[in-house]
């Protein structure tokens, strides 16, 4: 005897799996060479090691070697405006889709050197 909530249990983890394998393979497509010229304005704060900001005070995270999945959702978080940040919301919002990737694909390739 088949057990409906089974099937659409198994139907559902189906589909969950096949949008993790997906998904890797979807965000990839940055080019770090572009996103190298893009992201030049965020090498002002990001790529100075043990800046502060001034107001509020913190450090600025060094993101050289982040990892790519990361920054991309946190650069569409920011554009979206669902993670909060007045220059990193500002900065997002001028980035198109494919900026996004490339520049994440431009600051996973620096390592954690950077």
């Amino acid at each position: 005897m088949r057990h409906p909530r089974l099937s659409k249990l198994l139907a559902a983890n189906l589909a969950l799996a096949a949008t993790i394998l997906t998904v890797p393979a979807a965000l990839a497509e940055g080019d770090a060479e572009k996103g190298k010229t893009t992201a030049y304005t965020c090498t002002g704060c990001h790529g100075i090691p043990g800046y502060n900001n001034v107001y509020p005070t913190y450090k600025v995270p060094k993101i050289g070697g982040q990892n790519y999945q990361y920054l991309v959702i946190a650069l569409q978080a920011y554009k979206k405006g669902e993670r909060k940040h007045a220059t990193m919301n500002a900065q997002a919002a001028s980035l198109s889709d494919q900026d996004i990737q490339d520049v994440a694909a431009y600051f996973a390739s620096l390592g954690s050197k950077e």
